[in-house]
């Protein structure tokens, strides 16, 4: 009986779903709408990123730079060993990120 009770539940649920639906179709043409906007706001996109998305994360490597550099330095009066791998890893990201916007906008073809 709750099987025959769960099924006929199941159908009721997926005829109200089949009859509320309701197709939607694009008038018009899409594609070029999109690219146009992307057209209009590529220019501010780039310069929000230049500005504000590159700095800050330049920042935060900078601190974290800085902190394992200490860190490090620390352990090395601990140990006697410097540990040369996490600093170095994030100079190089540092470098990379300070340079991005240079050469990031001609590979992305903007």
């Amino acid at each position: 009986m709750k099987k025959k009770r769960l099924i006929a539940m199941l159908c009721l649920v997926l005829i109200v779903c089949i009859l509320m639906a309701t197709p939607a179709f694009a008038a018009g043409d899409v594609a070029g709408a999109i690219e146009g906007t992307w057209n209009d706001a590529s220019g501010q996109i780039k310069q929000v990123v230049n500005k504000v998305v590159f700095p800050a994360i330049d920042l935060i490597l900078a601190v974290f730079f800085f902190a394992k550099l200490g860190m490090a330095y620390f352990d090395y009066r601990k140990h006697g060993q410097f540990e040369w791998s996490g600093p170095a890893i994030l100079f190089a990201c540092l470098v990379f990120t300070l340079t991005a916007p240079l050469y990031v906008w001609s590979i992305l073809g903007m």
